[in-house]
């Protein structure tokens, strides 16, 4: 579980951790990000500021909750919406591309996915796609199997998109299956 120590960046190390750690590497990049949501509705957003600074880096959000929205603001391929639904992978690569196109950043990084409390597009709850779109055009996605409760399968997959991103910003990212428990 998150505890406040590390939301604000300031864990017992002195490391920061999480969006005060993404903000760090971007600021010593000169880099921006924008961040397009689904399931999180908004809390990757206030995670990164919440953290003194981040208007340096960080450009802005579109929570994109209606499929809809994932089409027509986004830029999602509506085929694609249409044959797999709006919790896929790519779909979750394409709402990174496109929030970084339309917000000007440099980064942009997507959330998508099942919090509950039922399926979705044929997915159970649980199922999550986080994905990073880099300044070359280069993508990671991440498939999250969650357990846990709506809050937990919502606060893990924002550590997690953070988490990735990190891994990106610092050359070492991996695109990466997991089944994790939420909330641990």
């Amino acid at each position: 579980m998150t505890t406040g120590g590390e939301r604000t960046g300031e864990p017992t190390g002195g490391e920061p951790t999480g969006a005060a750690r993404v903000l760090a590497l971007l600021d010593e990049r000169g880099g921006t990000l924008a961040v397009a949501e689904s399931l999180t509705g908004g809390l990757v957003a206030a995670e990164l500021t919440s953290v003194p600074g981040a208007s340096r880096t960080f450009r802005g959000s579109v929570t994109a909750y209606a499929t809809d929205l994932k089409r027509d603001v986004l830029g999602v391929d509506a085929t694609l919406l249409d044959e797999r639904g709006a919790v896929d992978p790519e779909v979750a690569l394409q709402m990174a591309a496109g929030v970084r196109g339309h917000l000007r950043a440099d980064w942009g990084a997507a959330t998508t996915g099942v919090a509950g409390p039922d399926p979705q597009d044929r997915q159970p709850v649980g199922t999550v796609y986080v994905a990073v779109m880099g300044p070359e055009g280069n993508g990671k996605v991440a498939a999250l199997r969650l357990n846990g409760g709506r809050t937990e399968i919502r606060k893990e997959s924002v550590r997690s998109l953070l988490a990735l991103l990190a891994d990106e910003l610092l050359g070492n990212g991996r695109a990466q299956d997991t089944e994790q428990n939420g909330g641990n």
